[in-house]
């Protein structure tokens, strides 16, 4: 007989720089003809070819038990036509899975976007529209090369739910 499915909730905090910083940048709109200054995504794109798209996704809802991280580069997300999205993320790490207790989630408005730190623990995005379209800034290989996931369902029979 199988056991229940654990849920474990993640309150979602409006996104400050100073709250984001364990895991990566807050990048807001600046000045067009501002020098460029530690207030712009410092990106770390030197071991491969970047890869600038947009990126479609439907109905992503607040579950997950999947949470990726990203060992070669920096990346960059946001999303278009202004809408908020979710995402939740850990500390980097050499661990094979973070911990939980270090799990921390974010509501992103959509004037701004997010950089996520190499090695950065993250599930999402996640959002309640039925299409969200996003920009999303990594390396041409990453999802071949440097996609480190950890199945908290499998491991743990744990699912997590943004609120």
């Amino acid at each position: 007989m199988s056991q229940p499915v654990l849920l474990k909730q993640l309150r979602a905090e409006w996104i400050t720089s100073e709250g984001f910083k364990p895991y990566g940048q807050l990048i807001n709109p600046s000045q067009d003809g501002k020098t460029y200054d530690e207030t712009d995504a410092q990106l770390n794109l030197q071991n491969g070819i970047p890869r600038f798209y947009i990126m479609r996704l439907h109905k992503r809802g607040r579950k997950f038990h999947r949470i990726t991280r990203h060992n070669r580069c920096t990346q960059c997300l946001g999303s278009l036509e202004g809408k908020d999205w979710l995402i939740a993320v850990a500390p980097p790490s050499a661990a094979k899975e973070p911990k939980i207790e270090n799990m921390s989630a974010f509501r992103i408005p959509g004037n701004c976007f997010i950089k996520l730190e190499v090695g950065t623990w993250h599930a999402g995005p996640y959002f309640e529209h039925d299409v969200v379209d996003f920009y999303n800034l990594e390396l041409s290989d990453t999802n071949i090369v440097d996609h480190f996931t950890h199945d908290f369902l499998k491991n743990k029979n744990l699912e997590f739910e943004i609120i």
